[in-house]
């Protein structure tokens, strides 16, 4: 006997449930769920009191309030869900863009996605910027000759990225600024000794500028970034006028209230034409005194004599300053790059969640871990900052790279981590280009970077959504952000652009090498620039190692997967051209299915973009000022 057609079978088994549980709820609903009005009442003549429960029970119902027949008009969006989003997208913020990156500054950042606040798929929300506490240097040129003046700029620009990495906003002052304050006049009738003059220039200066930090162009920031003195230099509420014990003049800070009433009263001290500091011309309480000063390392005069004899035997004689001050910068960009060292002491993690196809993708991020961990050059090899004697030299140790495939949340750990757009790393899982939409549904996942990455932070039970706040937190939080660098896969820094170097030397506070041998091969006993790391073996293993050829076949897959994104561009591009749009479909198609990976991607994007808006934007204001007047106004070109 032929078997009957079952009509159910033509229904998958998760719909052939479904539509069972649906008949068998109809079936009651007809059957059992119809009633007239004197069904009850036969009932209630069987049990006691029966009666009187049924009028008790009309009493009740008939002194309910009657349901309206016709509803008032509510806005139903509004009255149903208090916390609706927005009707309209949030307006275009000032310098909210950089070529297609766009974000939206909003504290709700942490949200698994941006679009539920700007309602613009194109737009990432990023936590408000930070306002940077200024801090300020007076500076008049003494330079001689043509090499202590090219010193004394290449010292002010290292002034400059040092504090800038930490948070802060340097500014140099000169002899403009103090002819804006009101004493000016008051101290140019004064007999003052040549040092105390320039002391006074300083401090009227400082004071024009108002509640801030003044420091010498000498003095510059060597500690992690948490660091208690630093944290509460950036926090810019200074409740007294404070000098720092050790430091000499090299650093302090105050309000305008209190700089203006200390010049005040040095102006009246009749000490004030014997003495060369601040700090003698006015009375001991003027100050208060914090001994506690180990982040901030000043490389005075004394302090060079005693602990750099090399470069302060040159300084001490005036046919070789020129010289002395040349060493400078290199030997205080050597121990900027040498105390970051010692900050990571476990090392740089070069983050890579899925080991296949993806060598080529990290490579960016391999160059500059090797450029970080490898030792600076320095006129004075193995010696250490002021403010740490017992630092740990590049020679002595060197700094480890390691590859793991997850996320480690580490004080200690250093990670560089390049964030892929899904298309680049789907073209790169599967070696190919050619896709469709069945060929993403069946054979690819969803959200694996961001599954991989965070599967030791987080654990396997969270969905990728629910990852992404954490995430977040780890790109743009105050304490992460000081403690990894994230790259999009699709524009790292090239190692051929100068400009995109100098970013990353304002992002660490000290210049990364530049032209070490490719064969990390020294013929110095001592290790120096040329003396690079060679690349790092991964955590886990890889596998077998990739041949030239795989390695090239990566390299054209990710070159076309770039040459994709780029001719999409923004899904609002007008796109003409068929091969063209079917490219933008499948772009929305892997972006649709791998929301949390195109999420962090978007975010990273932004993040980058907005920290190299801001810096310009400084970089632009600062430049008016750069060369003019005719006081010796310092020149620095900045590119």
């Amino acid at each position: 006997m032929p078997r009957t057609a079952n009509p159910c079978t033509y229904l998958p088994r998760r719909l052939q449930i479904v539509a069972s549980l649906t008949v068998f709820v109809l079936v009651c609903i007809f059957f059992l769920g119809s009633s007239g009005p004197g069904d009850s009442d036969s009932y209630f003549s069987n049990v006691p009191y029966g009666p009187q429960i049924e009028q008790g029970a009309h009493q009740v119902v008939d002194r309910l309030p009657k349901l309206p027949k016709d509803l008032p008009h509510v806005n139903a969006p509004h009255w149903l869900n208090p916390f609706h989003g927005p009707a309209h997208k949030p307006l275009e913020q000032a310098n909210s863009s950089s070529g297609e990156a766009r974000w939206y500054t909003d504290f709700k950042w942490r949200t698994p996605f941006s679009s539920d606040t700007t309602l613009d798929e194109e737009r990432a929300v990023l936590p408000p910027l930070a306002k940077r506490a200024p801090v300020y240097t007076y500076f008049e040129s003494t330079g001689k000759d043509e090499k202590s003046k090219t010193a004394e700029q290449q010292l002010l620009q290292l002034w400059r990225r040092a504090w800038w990495a930490q948070g802060f906003r340097p500014v140099v002052l000169g002899k403009p600024e103090a002819m804006n304050n009101p004493l000016f006049r008051a101290v140019q009738g004064l007999e003052l000794e040549p040092e105390m003059e320039k002391e006074m220039m300083r401090w009227l200066a400082w004071g024009n500028m108002g509640t801030c930090i003044l420091s010498n162009w000498l003095a510059v920031p060597m500690a992690a970034h948490d660091d208690n003195m630093l944290a509460f230099l950036r926090r810019a509420e200074y409740p007294s006028l404070t000098r720092y014990e050790g430091l000499e003049n090299g650093l302090f800070v105050g309000n305008r209230e209190d700089i203006n009433k200390a010049l005040k009263e040095a102006i009246a001290s009749p000490a004030i034409k014997r003495v060369k500091g601040m700090a003698e011309a006015v009375a001991a309480e003027t100050f208060t005194v914090d001994p506690e000063h180990s982040a901030i390392a000043l490389y005075s005069t004394s302090t060079i004599t005693s602990k750099y004899s090399l470069i302060g035997q040159k300084l001490d004689k005036p046919s070789t300053a020129g010289d002395g001050l040349a060493m400078l910068p290199a030997l205080i960009n050597s121990h900027l790059h040498m105390t970051w060292q010692n900050i990571f002491s476990s090392g740089i993690a070069v983050l890579k969640p899925l080991p296949q196809h993806t060598t080529t993708l990290i490579e960016p991020a391999i160059d500059i871990a090797r450029n970080l961990s490898q030792c600076p050059d320095t006129p004075i090899p193995a010696s250490c900052p002021p403010n740490r004697p017992r630092c740990k030299p590049c020679v002595s140790s060197q700094m480890l790279i390691t590859v793991p495939p997850v996320f480690r949340n580490t004080s200690t750990l250093f990670t560089i981590a390049t964030v892929p757009h899904p298309y680049t790393l789907t073209s790169l899982h599967h070696s190919r280009l050619d896709m469709n939409v069945k060929f993403i549904r069946r054979q690819t996942d969803r959200d694996s970077w961001v599954l991989a990455a965070t599967k030791e932070l987080l654990g396997t039970g969270l969905s990728s959504f629910s990852r992404l706040p954490a995430l977040k937190d780890i790109i743009a939080s105050e304490y992460s952000s000081a403690r990894t660098l994230w790259l999009v896969a699709e524009m790292p820094p090239s190692r051929e652009s100068e400009l995109d170097l100098e970013g990353l030397d304002w992002h660490f506070g000290f210049t990364l090498p530049r032209s070490p041998m490719p064969d990390g091969k020294s013929e110095t006993p001592v290790p120096g620039p040329e003396r690079r790391p060679p690349p790092p073996k991964s955590e886990f293993g890889d596998g077998p190692p990739l041949s030239e050829q795989e390695l090239s076949h990566e390299r054209s897959l990710l070159e076309q997967a770039k040459m994709v994104l780029r001719r999409t561009g923004s899904r609002k591009a007008k796109t003409s051209a068929k091969t063209a749009k079917a490219l933008s479909f499948m772009r929305e198609v892997v972006e649709a299915w791998s929301l949390a990976d195109t999420e962090c991607w978007k975010f990273v994007r932004a993040w980058e973009a907005r920290r190299r808006v801001e810096r310009r934007g400084w970089e632009g204001e600062e430049e008016r000022f750069q060369g003019k007047g005719m006081f010796g106004r310092w020149i620095d070109q900045v590119t």
